[in-house]
């Protein structure tokens, strides 16, 4: 495995894990689940704020809304998969962002 490869893998798990830990965070703070929801409120500053929670968490909240849809309704295989493509996608792009600004810091 190449170590571009390596790094890849590293910044889409870092990925994942930041989104967990954000929407982890957000639910111990609020005693509620984050989700797309939020926004939903017009041009307040309550939907400015949310913004960044859900630009880091979205691979996390969409994999968790595909597997809950999976299980009530038995959605089809190629829904699943798409849904796990763009959160995949999502991931790796944020883990870099963050892999970026940890280097950008000094780390």
């Amino acid at each position: 495995m190449t170590p571009e490869s390596v790094q890849m893998v590293l910044a889409l798990l870092l990925g994942f894990g930041v989104a967990g830990l954000s929407c982890a965070t957000y639910q111990l703070a609020t005693s509620q689940l984050p989700s797309f929801g939020l926004l939903s409120s017009g041009p307040a500053p309550k939907a400015f704020a949310a913004v960044p929670l859900l630009m880091v968490s979205a691979p996390f909240l969409i994999m968790r809304n595909t597997l809950t849809v999976r299980q009530n309704e038995g959605s089809r295989f190629q829904f699943v998969f798409l849904a796990t493509l763009i959160a995949g996608f999502w991931s790796l792009m944020s883990g870099t962002v963050l892999v970026m600004s940890l280097r950008a810091v000094g780390f």
